[in-house]
């Protein structure tokens, strides 16, 4: 294993770990013990592989945006996540986890879900594969992710709208754990990002993964090299980020930006810009940044985007920024709201609100003309056009 990635105490860095409640020890303990032996065997990786390329639609195109390139003076990709089933990357690490936890033996699926991309994700796996899921939805996200919810239910899954704290992501974390401590046997809670106990943050990031090895192959068939100067992605939990960046984390000449969500501002309150914020903290199983304050009180975040709004972070993003292998930007709601609004109109592309945050960062960053930039365009805007409908309303 390179030196950014997980070691095996289950720690990047000073970040990581399990810290969980005893119930649940077992559970995570099994995971821990046979995660790598299933992924890694013949059996998992061709059925994984087969329902990746026939089921979600992968690989998922390398594009250079032409008229984004001119504008930004640089030679630009987006790797269009977008495109697959479901509209997200979500669709990778659902489709992994539910055959792990099927080869675990497990016969029911809890997840979380913000935006929702990766409550439908994990809701069509478990229609694929028959098995009951339950979601866990805060009740802002419900209210502004209507049509997510209607396309899980659809898919036949229970969707639980949560009431506490500000009622979005966090809340709804809290409570699939909940759950998954009342039924540790026969559960797999299929966590949506690079976050929660060991060996949660590695397994998703290995499930995404798929990002960056089609990257390589791709920048490679389009620029004679599979390294670009920089790779761009939005950091909430950090999912779709560890994808686009796993092959690549000892490649020290590739830099590697990352966009948070800053919300109304970072000193506005009104923020889940963790890195730029957070102090080390234990949140939902593991030892990371958290946005807290000085009693060590979680910090209610606030984004506009409902996939990034988050106290926390994946230990993984934790440690690249601690130790500079990655520049951490934030980007306010606004500057998000327009760099979408400009991909839109140059390139007829509708992104997630997730994605552009990602987008934005473009504007931070002083590019040369030979730079190869490969930009994540994580989720598509379906989910989002009320939000943008409200905001260019003038």
């Amino acid at each position: 294993m390179g030196k950014y990635s997980v070691d095996q105490y289950g720690y990047y860095g000073i970040y990581g770990g399990a810290y969980i409640p005893e119930i649940l020890h077992k559970c995570v303990d099994d995971l821990r013990r046979n995660y790598l032996r299933i992924i890694e065997s013949e059996d998992f990786q061709n059925e994984f592989t087969s329902l990746l390329r026939d089921y979600a639609g992968r690989p998922s195109p390398l594009y250079l945006a032409h008229r984004l390139s001119a504008r930004y003076g640089c030679r630009i990709y987006l790797k269009r996540e977008d495109l697959n089933h479901t509209g997200a990357h979500k669709i990778n690490n659902a489709l992994g986890q539910v055959l792990l936890a099927e080869r675990m033996g497990k016969k029911r699926i809890v997840a979380e879900t913000g935006a929702g991309q990766h409550g439908v994700a994990t809701a069509t796996v478990c229609a694929l594969r028959g098995l009951p899921c339950t979601v866990y939805m805060g009740k802002t996200d419900v209210e502004r992710q209507h049509l997510n919810v209607e396309k899980m239910k659809m898919l036949g899954a229970t969707v639980v709208p949560v009431t506490s704290g500000n009622m979005t992501l966090k809340d709804a974390t809290n409570e699939a754990i909940r759950d998954w401590c009342c039924h540790p046997e026969d559960t797999h809670y299929v966590i949506g990002s690079t976050v929660g106990p060991h060996p949660y943050p590695d397994m998703v990031a290995r499930l995404q993964s798929v990002i960056s090895a089609e990257i390589r192959v791709q920048l490679k068939a389009h620029e004679g090299r599979e390294k670009p100067d920089y790779l761009i992605a939005c950091v909430g939990g950090g999912s779709n980020a560890a994808g686009t960046i796993y092959h690549y984390l000892d490649d020290e000449d590739v830099k590697i930006i990352l966009a948070e969500a800053g919300g109304k501002g970072v000193d506005s309150g009104l923020t889940a810009a963790t890195i730029a914020l957070g102090q080390p903290g234990v949140l939902h199983g593991s030892y990371s940044l958290v946005i807290q304050d000085e009693n060590g009180q979680v910090t209610e975040p606030y984004s506009v985007s409902a996939g990034l709004d988050y106290p926390g972070v994946g230990p993984l993003h934790a440690n690249l920024a601690r130790v500079h292998r990655a520049t951490v930007i934030p980007i306010n709601d606004d500057e998000a709201l327009r760099a979408a609004q400009l991909l839109t109109r140059i390139e007829g592309i509708i992104p997630a609100l997730e994605s552009a945050h990602a987008l934005a960062a473009l504007e931070k960053v002083h590019f040369k003309p030979d730079d190869i930039v490969v930009l994540t365009v994580s989720g598509r805007g379906d989910k989002d056009m009320e939000t943008y409908m409200k905001y260019f309303k003038d």
